[in-house]
């Protein structure tokens, strides 16, 4: 899609089971404001929000399929209206399979077909090949997936819809106290409680790892250095195989006991350094620095 400035929605249909969660899944990676299983009907209210200029809604992925097949009907036609727009550059994603891969889906997964109404899911496949013969008709893409894996496919829209922009995959490295709980969002948790801890300084106490003060306290010691280099050498190793595995983001966590003082340090030190040797987008969060901050104030 190269409509530079324009406002772009793609219309992301195709056979049930053939892989259109992935590629919604993979649009909203990239930005996209989506929205899966929208009733045909509703379509026209979309392209008038998108008509009113809401800042969300400049690129926009719809997922349609035979779930709202009460208000299938008119959808060519619709499309055809949006298409015809001179605004709003249209794509229509068809995602296929072949009907053996297909039925063998449904069988792992064992999920009934939307069409089946208790048949045999060869023949709900069959006739809802037919229903959306119009449909793969005027795509813009026809995506086959019988010999694509997840990750494939997401590869495929990434590179298809990424817009030439090379920073697709996000690091979010996080500091966190344990006594505050782990977090549940973490991709990996890194311990950090076994180096000194400035807590028991007493100037540094109520300061935290964003501080020089602590910072260099922190990273004084052979210990730090010893962590901190094995440290880097093991994420350098890993980062790329999780994008490699079609991960759109990995979250780090670094924690100490209040997450205050150790962790802060560490994680504000990894983050420089990723930035550094990767090219992909790098965030930084204190979970509870400031919690244990106040309460440090309070009890001094």
């Amino acid at each position: 899609m190269n409509d530079v400035g324009m406002k772009k929605l793609v219309v992301v249909t195709g056979m049930s089971g053939a892989g259109k969660s992935v590629a919604i899944q993979s649009l909203e990676d990239l930005g996209y404001f989506c929205v899966d299983n929208l009733p045909p009907i509703l379509l026209p209210k979309f392209i008038e929000l998108m008509h009113d200029g809401h800042q969300s809604l400049s690129r926009v992925a719809i997922g349609i399929d035979l779930r709202g097949k009460d208000f299938f009907d008119n959808l060519r036609e619709e499309l055809q209206n949006i298409i015809n727009l001179t605004d709003i550059a249209v794509q229509v994603l068809f995602i296929d399979a072949q009907d053996k891969v297909l039925v063998s889906r449904y069988k792992e997964t064992r999920r009934t077909h939307p069409l089946a109404d208790g048949g045999a899911p060869l023949e709900a496949i069959h006739h809802e090949r037919t229903l959306l013969a119009d449909l793969r008709g005027v795509a813009s893409y026809i995506i086959d997936t019988t010999d694509m894996k997840s990750k494939e496919l997401r590869a495929f829209i990434m590179e298809q819809y990424n817009q030439g922009k090379a920073d697709i995959f996000r690091i979010n490295v996080m500091s966190f106290g344990f006594k505050h709980g782990i977090p549940i969002d973490a991709d990996l948790v890194f311990d950090v409680r076994f180096l000194p801890n400035p807590y028991y300084i007493e100037t540094l106490r109520p300061l935290t790892g964003l501080d020089e003060t602590v910072y260099d306290y922190v990273m004084k010691w052979k210990e730090t250095t010893i962590f901190y280099n094995k440290l880097m050498d093991l994420l350098k190793f890993i980062i790329p195989g999780y994008m490699r595995e079609g991960k759109s983001q990995v979250v780090i966590a670094i924690g100490c006991t209040g997450g205050q003082h150790r962790s802060v340090a560490l994680a504000e030190r990894i983050s420089h350094d990723l930035k550094e040797f990767f090219e992909f987008e790098v965030t930084t969060s204190h979970r509870d620095a400031m919690i244990e901050g106040k309460l440090s104030h309070e009890t001094t």
